[in-house]
């Protein structure tokens, strides 16, 4: 059995998914600052206990998708449908985002592990994600369902994800600028990602029914 394909892909999809300038990645970053790197990586780690759970959930929902290749079409045909609409409204419709970010209180008596639960828990976006991503890396054949498989993946997600949380907190003071710039042009980023998703998904319709 291939274990290195699995696991790489984990740690692809999964700091593809978290290194955009976010809530709890920036959140990681500023206890950093403010904390030390001790309570930021207990913060990063309760976060990422909670994205094992929504990892886990997601490829079990995929496993019953998967198995029915009339839904996995649907389910193609829907996300072609979900990635335009958001392509439309971050390039055209969605106003430019400020600059700022959260900011935490330095004298904060709450847990930075539970608080990294709960910011991690607030955010659903990763359950449709990792969906999506397993149920196209599936009908490429480059993942399978299997109980080995998805344990090799979601270790993948755990290295991935810790990496893209601890670029924030090592790096911050250097990217602190760039990170700016990006915020201020994240619309037209993440348009540009899920434009490019869409035409692959389009690509991927044409090719089933023609």
């Amino acid at each position: 059995m291939n274990f290195i394909t699995p696991l790489f892909l984990g740690f692809v999809t999964a700091f593809i998914g978290i290194i955009p300038p976010g809530l709890i990645n920036m959140t990681a970053a500023k206890v950093n600052l403010k904390e030390g790197k001790r309570n930021a990586l207990w913060f990063v780690i309760g976060a990422v206990v909670i994205i094992i759970f929504q990892v886990f959930l997601a490829l079990l929902f995929a496993k019953i998708i998967n198995s029915r290749p009339d839904l996995v079409t649907l389910l193609r045909e829907i996300g072609l449908g979900i990635f335009a609409t958001l392509t439309i409204y971050f390039l055209v419709l969605a106003k430019k985002p400020k600059s700022k970010t959260r900011k935490i209180k330095k004298n904060s008596k709450t847990s930075r592990f539970f608080l990294g639960m709960l910011l991690s828990a607030l955010n659903f976006f990763p359950i449709p994600y990792y969906v999506f991503v397993s149920v196209t890396l599936s009908s490429y054949n480059l993942f399978s369902f299997d109980l080995a498989s998805i344990f090799i993946f979601l270790n993948g997600v755990i290295i991935g994800s810790f990496s893209a949380f601890y670029c924030y907190i090592a790096f911050f003071n250097r990217i602190e600028n760039k990170t700016d710039y990006i915020l201020r042009n994240m619309n037209t980023i993440i348009g540009s990602i899920t434009g490019l998703i869409s035409i692959i998904t389009l690509l991927n319709i044409i090719k089933y029914y023609w």
